[in-house]
């Protein structure tokens, strides 16, 4: 490193390299759990793929009762409150308040890792180039996670990773090539266009691809399965053109600034054959945003002690260690991208997956450095089963696992491997009472809320402490219905310590009162805007007014609440606790799946 430059450095319990939807959630809820946290993104905003600089929609597993919640739903619920008409660069704004708010983590923004120092099979520290300052930042931390999505820390450190498919012989896969390659999915570059009330010309740049008919780009118009399809059907719900896709048939990551060239010239081009060419009914559209930043799919899968695979998760992922879960298909996209045409040739092939099937912990840190976690499109899977556990659902339930166990970690001075030793089920139970699903694991309600004598039937108390805080299907439901202005009471003979409170409302799983646009169902996110475009709003079922009483006296009133999973520190003794349920932002019944006391 060139002295002339100043170095500024760290001393923390758990550096996060990058700032994706993974590593900001991993960082926070490392943080929320006591530790000093340092986050390092290369870009001047979290987010990643979902950021203002790229704008993939989030997703995750199908079905709307296996939403993936957790700080993910945190996020979410902020940006529909603070950003009804969900303004790309004020998502960005949600993800950089929530870190900045938190004084445990210090983020390091537009700062690229460039080096690791190591001793044996343990990273030391790692160095950061700050681009706005001129700056080189040495972070000295216990435990490290690459969640930069190209692992530049697992590749500057020495760890095992891999790169492209891996023949169907080697974990007895369906999907994949005969012999193993270096090919990987793609990247791709989007765009976003607003409807307006009069025709908007556009004029393509001469640098532009031209395609004149469908048949220039898309040759195979099967439905049956829609990633054989290259849709351009421009909407508010209409399609955001994934497939403009290129960069899986050259190197994953050497090769990215060309890739991103002859992507602007796929944009472009594709958007002058929408307006220009063929009936298409854009003739009102304007484009308003080109994506010079490309999202990546797939380039460097780290090497763990367990490898997730095809038949994981076909078989639905039955581990005794589950930490989260996915749910998408199998969805490998063509390494040619855009340039696959013909009847032979489809953008992406869809394999079934059920949803949701579960993840292993053994998959989220490394195999050969004792220190190192993932959580990301990195985490330790062959390139079938990435191809479903990449979406950025998924990876947030990842990287909220990795920072409950580096909290149990650090907690306990132990590496990751040595957390299979007798600390899982903690992990699970944190990761639990975070708000997050896993599939065959309830939460395991304390002593202190069965102890207590309440207000409610057997009936309804069982089902407040039955561990399941979502329905399952239309009839398991796992809530009580009360009405505004009911209570629940906490009554204890004599006083007792209560640390905390925590209620899970409901936060209307198929978003039908979010929006009536159906992309926004799914994730409160909008890329291209039609007229009939409706602002979101906070789910009706949300308790907006509730109050917290102990010992009758009044502690906590919120009349703006717009969480559906509340956890309020009380920290006090008491023999007795109520909740009053004022107000919702909009439902006649107010349902709970969980209120009790830790």
């Amino acid at each position: 490193m060139n002295k002339i430059f100043d170095t500024k450095v760290y001393e923390c319990d758990f550096c996060v390299v990058g700032g994706g939807l993974a590593g900001t959630i991993a960082a926070l809820s490392a943080a929320r759990k006591g530790l000093n946290v340092v986050l390092i993104q290369d870009r001047p905003v979290l987010g990643g793929n979902s950021s203002s600089e790229i704008r993939m929609w989030v997703r995750g597993a199908k079905g709307k009762y296996n939403r993936e919640t957790g700080i993910l739903s945190e996020f979410e619920e902020e940006n529909i409150y603070y950003n009804p008409t969900l303004a790309p660069t004020l998502w960005d704004s949600v993800l950089y308040g929530k870190i900045k708010e938190n004084k445990n983590i210090t983020l390091l923004l537009n700062s690229s890792v460039l080096d690791a120092e190591t001793d044996k099979n343990k990273i030391k520290s790692v160095t950061a180039w700050q681009l706005t300052t001129y700056c080189y930042h040495k972070i000295n931390a216990k435990l490290f996670a690459d969640c930069s999505g190209d692992s530049i820390l697992a590749q500057l450190s020495g760890a095992l990773f891999k790169i492209g498919r891996e023949a169907k012989s080697e974990f007895n896969e369906q999907i994949g090539p005969e012999i193993s390659d270096s090919k990987t999915m793609g990247m791709s570059c989007l765009l976003q266009a607003r409807e307006t009330d009069h025709p908007v010309k556009f004029t393509p740049p001469k640098w532009a691809n031209v395609y004149k008919s469908d048949d220039d780009f898309a040759k195979v118009y099967s439905k049956e399965n829609y990633s054989t399809f290259r849709d351009h059907k421009i909407g508010t719900s209409g399609c955001n053109l994934w497939w403009m896709e290129l960069g899986g048939d050259s190197k994953a990551i050497l090769d990215t600034e060309n890739v991103r060239d002859e992507l602007l010239k796929v944009v472009f081009g594709i958007w002058d054959h929408i307006k220009n060419y063929g009936d298409h009914g854009a003739e009102n559209w304007e484009l308003e945003w080109v994506g010079f930043l490309p999202g990546k799919r797939e380039t460097v899968r780290c090497t763990g002690d367990y490898t997730l695979t095809q038949n994981d998760i076909e078989n639905g992922g039955k581990f005794d260690d589950v930490i989260a879960y996915g749910g998408w298909p199998m969805d490998d996209h063509n390494p040619k991208g855009i340039k696959a045409i013909g009847k032979d040739e489809v953008p992406s092939k869809m394999f079934p997956a059920p949803s949701p099937y579960g993840i292993p912990y053994r998959v989220l840190y490394s195999k050969n450095i004792d220190n190192l976690f993932f959580a990301g499109r990195n985490i330790s899977a062959t390139h079938a089963a990435m191809s479903s556990a990449r979406v950025m659902g998924t990876c947030s339930l990842l990287g909220q696992a990795v920072g409950n166990a580096a909290a149990i970690c650090i907690d306990n001075n132990i590496f990751p491997r040595k957390l299979n030793d007798g600390y899982i089920k903690s992990l699970q139970q944190q990761i639990l009472n975070d708000g997050i699903f896993l599939p065959g694991v309830k939460r395991e309600i304390s002593d202190l809320s069965k102890q207590a004598k309440m207000n409610l039937s057997d009936a309804d108390r069982e089902i407040l402490f039955n561990g399941v805080e979502r329905p399952r299907n239309d009839e398991d439901k796992n809530f009580i219905s009360i009405n505004k202005g009911d209570e629940i009471h906490f009554e204890f003979d004599n006083s007792r310590f209560i640390k905390e409170l925590r209620i899970q409302f409901d936060l209307d799983f198929g978003h039908e009162s979010v929006s009536p646009n159906m992309k926004m169902t799914w994730f409160a996110q909008k890329l291209n805007q039609g007229l009939d475009f409706v602002p979101v709003r906070v789910a009706k079922t949300i308790v907006k007014h509730f109050c917290v009483f102990v010992d009758e006296e009044l502690v906590f009133e919120n009349k703006e609440n717009y969480v559906s999973f509340v956890r309020l520190s009380l920290n006090l003794n008491a023999k007795h606790v109520c909740v009053k349920f004022n107000e919702t932002w909009g439902s006649d019944k107010i349902n709970i799946f969980a209120c009790d006391l830790i």
